[in-house]
């Protein structure tokens, strides 16, 4: 079950593949996702030093509500990642946040980011399912 969603990630980005990641958290930003006073629009992830850290993250109810955190992942996966956006137009964008087995989990993807015409194809494919819905149903 999902706590928060990036909205607006499949809207400006076209998401390659999904990760998933544990994040470093204190005791009350647990509390706080737990609460569901997060929030992930505008959330990136970057790889330093071999380690990968969510940015831009909104925590609710904590001290610092946009510090980095640091996030759990098997070193391969994170060198794949490190390799994958050194590549002109890829990033690592945050999709959803949920708990597993009592631990916080990061959805993260690949993602490249969409053009304007890819967005205006997009919502011209919606319409048109529209369109198709409703002549079923009339």
């Amino acid at each position: 079950m999902s706590i928060a969603y990036n909205k607006k990630a499949n809207l400006e980005y076209e998401i390659l593949e999904k990760f998933e990641a544990g994040i470093v958290l204190s005791g009350l930003e647990i509390k706080m996702i737990r609460a569901g006073k997060i929030n992930l629009n505008g959330t990136y992830c970057r790889v330093l030093n071999g380690e990968i850290f969510v940015l831009n993250m909104h925590l609710g109810g904590v001290d610092e509500p946009e510090r980095s955190r640091k996030l759990l992942m098997h070193k391969s996966e994170i060198q794949y990642l490190a390799s994958k956006t050194e590549q002109k137009g890829l990033s690592i964008v945050a999709l959803a946040v949920y708990i597993k087995k009592g631990k916080a989990k990061l959805e993260i993807g690949l993602a490249r980011g969409k053009k304007i015409y890819d967005h205006r194809e997009q919502l011209k494919k919606k319409d048109i399912q529209r369109q198709k819905q409703r002549e079923l149903v009339d």
